[in-house]
Order: C-alpha cells, then sequence, then structure tokens
C-alpha cells in the first residue's frame, strides 16, 4: 500500500474470539484514519471492544479480517514506532523509578543520551524520583513514570488505555494537560481508549464511538481538543453534552 498522509489507516478490520464451538465478535468492519500529529479518543459501553481494538493497533493481537497500516506499511506484529500504555501502568514492582523509565528504551536497544532521559524526566516532573519503586508513588506519579517510558521510546504513534482512570479528577486533569503538552512539543500521534466523555472532547480531535453491535456508531470531528483555553469554553461543554447525547442513545 503506498504511503499517504496519514500516519495510520485502517480498514475492514473484524475481531471474532472462539473457544471450541462457541464464538464471538467483538468488532466488526472498523475503518479509520489517524493523521500524522494527530489524536483519536475511543469511546464506547462496557465490552464493546475499545481495548481489543487498541491491541490490535499495538500489533499484539491479530485481526480476524481486515489490516493495519503504519505509514504505509502493514501492522503484521509490534512495532518500534508504537508504545503502548496500559491502565495499570505496567511497572516492574521490584525495580527503581530510573530502572523502570528506561526499561523499553533499553530492551529495544535504543541508545538515550543523559540529556535526553533528564529533559524527559523534567518534563513530566518525575525528576527526583529515581530511587523511588512504584509502591511508593501516588497514582499520579505512576502514569507518569510510564508515560515517560513510553516517550523515550520515541514513538511515531502512542496508544493509551484509560490511562488515567484510576486517579482523582484535579489529578488527571493536571497529567491530560502535561500530555498534551508532551504531545504538541514532540509531535507524535496518540490514541486513547477512555470511559469519560469529558477525557474524550478534551483529548481526541476525533472522538470514534463504538456501539454494542461490534461496530461504529459514529465519528465525531473535535478540532479544539488540545487547547487549554477549550475546557472552559461554551463549546467544550456543548461537544460534551453532544457526546453525552450519542453514548445514551447507543441500543
Amino acid at each position: 500500500m503506498a504511503i499517504s498522509r496519514d500516519l495510520l489507516r485502517v480498514r475492514g478490520l473484524e475481531k471474532t474470539f472462539s473457544s471450541g464451538s462457541d464464538s464471538k465478535t467483538v468488532l466488526k468492519d472498523i475503518s479509520f484514519d489517524l493523521a500524522y500529529n494527530d489524536s483519536l479518543a475511543v469511546v464506547g459501553p462496557s465490552g464493546c471492544g475499545k481495548t481489543t481494538l487498541l491491541l490490535m493497533v499495538a500489533g499484539l493481537l491479530p485481526p480476524t479480517e481486515g489490516a493495519i497500516w503504519l505509514e504505509g506499511d502493514e501492522i503484521k506484529g509490534p512495532s518500534k514506532k508504537i508504545a503502548l500504555v496500559l491502565q495499570h501502568y505496567g511497572l516492574l514492582p521490584w525495580k527503581t523509578v530510573g530502572a523502570n523509565i528506561t526499561l523499553g528504551a533499553k530492551l529495544q536497544n535504543i541508545g538515550i543520551s543523559g540529556k535526553e532521559l533528564q529533559e524527559t524526566k523534567k518534563e513530566l516532573g518525575i525528576e527526583a524520583l529515581d530511587h523511588l519503586y512504584p509502591a511508593q508513588l501516588s497514582g499520579g506519579q505512576r502514569q507518569r513514570v510510564a508515560l515517560g517510558r513510553a516517550i523515550l521510546l520515541r514513538p511515531s504513534l502512542l496508544l493509551l488505555d484509560e490511562p488515567f482512570a484510576a486517579i482523582d479528577t484535579i489529578t488527571r486533569e493536571r497529567l491530560q494537560s502535561g500530555l498534551l503538552a508532551v504531545f504538541k512539543r514532540r509531535r507524535f500521534s496518540f490514541i486513547v481508549v477512555t470511559h469519560s466523555f469529558e477525557e474524550a472532547v478534551f483529548m481526541g480531535r476525533k472522538i470514534l464511538v463504538l456501539d454494542n453491535r461490534a461496530g461504529i456508531r459514529t465519528v465525531l470531528n473535535n478540532p479544539d481538543a488540545g487547547d487549554i483555553a477549550f475546557r472552559s469554553s461554551p463549546e467544550f461543554f456543548e461537544r460534551s453534552l453532544e457526546l453525552r447525547r450519542v453514548l445514551e442513545d447507543l441500543p
């Protein structure tokens, strides 16, 4: 497939899980694009396949039908161009913050200079945590360490699975703003799976709504996402209400 202006192209994606004579299709006929330096929020009811979709984009779960291309190359397994941050962070409890944050880069043989490492830690406000272990950190701190580890992989595409779900509202909003600031400086694209329609509206320039029938209900354009002032604007509340109505109208 020829390289296009889109970073990511998803076409006709389907995922069916089988166990013996039983099978369940959790995603069907999923198609969308994501441009360079862009963001997509994925929302929908519990069990609609949001995380399954993210794992297929990450190359960790093969599709039953359809295909995914990143920069023109079909995704058939994990890619060094994609970084994934899971809901529970994935930090190793027996390693310090300093060891956890560089682990991914070491596993992928990515050389990280001391300057880049320190700048990333400063960017995320975790420069004083090197000697601590995950159990000694708050939820927000653990999330920032996980984000730092992903950012050091220098991905073209960052995938986030409900990254702020277990964090209080004020910390969540600070982390959202912090991630968007990094996004603007580093110029990667990201997909965030979330149950929060406010988070989707604030972070996703497009919002993909999955339904209970394994498909896409709608895709909302949301060009103001990522602007700090947008969160307190009338347009933000109107768009949040629009998304709420879409979700409430799902069968």
